[in-house]
């Protein structure tokens, strides 16, 4: 008879930086998402994780135990190759409201799962929900017939999807084991693996608007997902890009759709152009319309140029019930009463940002939740008229505070004091470090 798995041995089994059994992996899961394993115990396997680690194999088996938890959507009616993206956050961020429509644009069908913003960090979801009635609440059928007619819909996670990463996830939260790469790829792979894509593309941040750093530890993470990816059989490539300072001129709802609109007319800021459509790229390459990434950019760049892009956009509004009409009249989005310029006091280039600051800062204006229970104000937000590399002389306007209330003092001086300058004048960073295949 064998004998039963205890959670003691398995502690005592990583702690001691053994390999465990894929067996002893699916059990962990399956008994503590059921209740059956305490908090504790499950706080002291983290805590073996973080600092001795995982195999390759052991992450693949954790994020299929994952996923495995709870609900997965099958995904196999929707017609073509369903590619899917995740960013690991950062501020001004709006990339997946352009790579839908320019990837839907190739016939690539899109089903995305999408969520909302916490912390410094904008959520696809409130973006959306700019356009006034526009839904992201689905059950399965409507989501699968949205897709196969419009090539596109964005759909907020809800039901019981991968249960057991949700609670893993809170533990960790206040156990101090967040940052361990393993449970982060295994945590971002689990929700993309339930989510049914067949292709996904990752862009993984670093710097001082992200959860990694550095690009060592970026680098890590991305190679980690990319290897957890292929080995449970989905296409995987993670692009890592730089996040030392917020993407794009604009940080808050409103005003991340408006540029997202800019870019699909090909009027967007360069960076965000570059990375939308280096990620486009990928995309279109695992959907099997582009032989390589060159090819893949030059059919991006053309449904950009001829305005396939744009009426995508428009077709996918109206299909989720907002309003279409908002993407040709910009100036119909809704807008903040007051626009407050916040000046420099000092001169010189820019030579860095803190940008989580000014992701903080839009939060407080309204734009993002401290709590999950705050309400979205989608006029507010910031725009930015100075980024790293910048000449800026004393008392020029760095940035302008799109707000509800008159008195932002506090707002004014974190957005000031977000900006670092020097006498010697500097190149941008790098948008791109490196790709992972």
């Amino acid at each position: 008879m064998q004998a039963a798995v205890r959670m003691v041995d398995i502690i005592t089994k990583k702690r001691d930086g053994e390999e465990l059994e894929e067996s002893e992996v699916r059990w962990f899961i399956q008994e503590y998402t059921g209740g059956r394993i305490p908090d504790y115990q499950a706080a002291a396997f983290l805590m073996a994780v973080y600092f001795k680690g995982m195999t390759q194999d052991e992450a693949a088996v954790l994020t299929s135990a994952m996923a495995a938890s709870g609900d997965c959507l099958d995904l196999s009616s929707i017609q073509g190759v369903k590619v899917d993206k995740h960013s690991t956050g950062g501020v001004g961020d709006k990339t997946t409201l352009i790579l839908g429509p320019l990837v839907a644009a190739l016939d690539i069908p899109v089903a995305k799962m999408s969520g909302r913003g916490l912390g410094h960090t904008g959520g696809t979801i409130d973006k959306l929900e700019t356009f006034a009635g526009l839904r992201t609440e689905f059950n399965h059928q409507e989501f699968v017939e949205l897709v196969n007619r419009n090539k596109l819909a964005v759909a907020g996670q809800s039901g019981n999807l991968t249960p057991a990463d949700k609670k893993l996830y809170a533990l960790r939260d206040v156990t101090g084991t967040v940052n361990s790469i393993p449970l982060i790829a295994s945590s971002v792979m689990s929700k993309k693996i339930a989510a049914g894509a067949d292709a996904i593309v990752l862009d993984v941040k670093y710097g001082s608007g992200a959860f990694m750093k550095d690009t060592a530890d970026a680098k890590q993470l991305a190679e980690a997902m990319v290897e957890i990816g292929c080995s449970l059989d989905r296409h995987t490539v993670a692009v890592i890009s730089n996040m030392d300072q917020p993407l794009g001129s604009f940080v808050g709802n409103a005003l991340e759709v408006k540029e997202a609109v800019e870019t699909l007319r090909g009027e967007g800021p360069a960076d965000i152009h570059e990375l939308s459509v280096e990620l486009a790229a990928h995309m279109a390459v695992l959907g099997g319309r582009a032989a390589d990434q060159q090819e893949g950019r030059c059919l991006i760049e053309e449904v950009m140029k001829n305005g396939k892009a744009l009426a995508k956009m428009k077709q996918f509004i109206e299909g989720q019930g907002g309003d279409p009409k908002l993407v040709e009249q910009l100036e119909l989005l809704p807008k903040a009463a007051y626009e407050i310029e916040v000046t420099s006091t000092s001169a010189g280039y820019v030579k860095a940002m803190h940008t989580a600051a000014i992701g903080r800062a839009a939060m407080v204006l309204g734009a993002g939740r401290r709590t999950l229970e705050d309400r979205i104000d989608h006029s507010v937000g910031i725009e930015l008229h100075k980024k790293i590399g910048d000449y800026v002389e004393e008392g020029e306007p760095l940035a302008s505070l799109h707000s509800n209330e008159a008195d932002v003092s506090e707002v004014i001086n974190t957005v000031r004091t977000a900006y670092l300058f020097t006498d010697t004048k500097i190149a941008p960073p790098p948008l791109i470090f490196a790709t992972i295949h």
